[in-house]
């Protein structure tokens, strides 16, 4: 049999109920699995005739080519990645593995890129619906592959644009302040009072965490790390009227705040004498605790 190579996401970042049946197909099927060492090859239940290949993190274009290599020599070969293999993963890696020279047999490999669900898309469902309704945009805030300068000028761009915004890999050991400055950036171009910013830690992990700061002149560089998704929402900008976005931003920090309730699972109903999606929502079951705001549950079914 021919061999091939398929990128494929293992079902966003770290709930194995979300890897898809054509990403479970092509493991079942693989000889060998190439990736990242802690998260993602030590997800793949070891069996007979299948090989692991442990990697460094920052061996992306060596990964790439090995897999390559032995595709090439005829292995069925799935490259692993967390989320979607397209969204700062390794697909792209695997085609400038290509680009960059190898046997002219590689050109002729059979070679397929599985779609899965990224770590923003995950938090987002999580979250509510910060990206529903917007235009939004993901930033990688990493410099290691492009300036900080460049960076800058994005989120400069974006937040003037009145994009609603994904960031990943936030804040690293070896990048302690960056994701300060995108602050400063973000309180600048946006308006410190006018936007959300949500924090998902471990997304669809056990350990979750999800945390929402309004106004976003009170969020800091400590709340995020390699393991957060952070989302801003921001107003729209030149619309007359910005009910859906203020619906969306709702329907998040609802959400989000609920969720650290123990209350959470609990079926919420309008406030008397309120009425549509704006109305002050409360839990039959308890009363709401002074120090609440009122907005702090929401119903479960999809208000759409």
């Amino acid at each position: 049999m021919s061999g091939w190579v398929q990128v494929a996401g293992l079902g966003g970042p770290g709930n194995d109920a979300l890897v898809t049946d054509e990403v479970r197909t092509a493991l079942a099927e693989a000889t060998d699995v190439v990736g990242y060492i802690p998260p993602y090859v030590r997800r793949v239940a070891p069996r007979p005739g299948l090989t692991l290949h442990e990697t460094d993190n920052r061996v992306e274009l060596e990964r790439a080519a090995h897999a390559l290599e032995m595709a090439n020599e005829g292995k069925r070969v799935v490259v692993v990645s967390s989320g979607d293999p397209g969204v700062f993963a390794m697909a792209s890696a695997l085609f400038e593995a290509l680009e960059a020279g190898g046997p002219a047999d590689w050109l002729d490999l059979d070679i397929r890129i599985l779609p899965g669900i990224t770590a923003m898309l995950a938090a987002a469902a999580q979250l509510g619906a910060p990206l529903g309704g917007h235009d939004f945009c993901a930033i990688n805030l990493s410099d290691n592959l492009k300036p900080w300068s460049l960076i800058e000028k994005r989120l400069r761009l974006a937040a003037q644009a009145g994009f609603a915004m994904a960031f990943y890999n936030p804040r690293s050991k070896s990048r302690p302040h960056q994701f300060g400055k995108a602050l400063d950036i973000l309180r600048a171009e946006c308006g410190g009072g006018d936007c959300l910013i949500s924090f998902a830690r471990d997304v669809t992990k056990p350990g979750q965490t999800l945390r929402t700061v309004p106004p976003l002149s009170e969020a800091t560089e400590e709340m995020a790390d390699m393991r957060t998704v952070v989302i801003v929402a921001t107003a729209t900008r030149g619309a007359s009227d910005d009910t859906s976005t203020r619906r969306a931003r709702f329907q998040w920090s609802d959400r989000a705040n609920a969720e650290s309730h123990p209350h959470a699972t609990e079926q919420c109903v309008p406030a008397p004498g309120g009425g549509g999606r704006s109305s002050r929502l409360v839990c039959p079951t308890r009363a709401q605790p002074p120090a609440w705001p009122a907005r702090r549950c929401r119903p479960r079914s999809s208000q759409r």
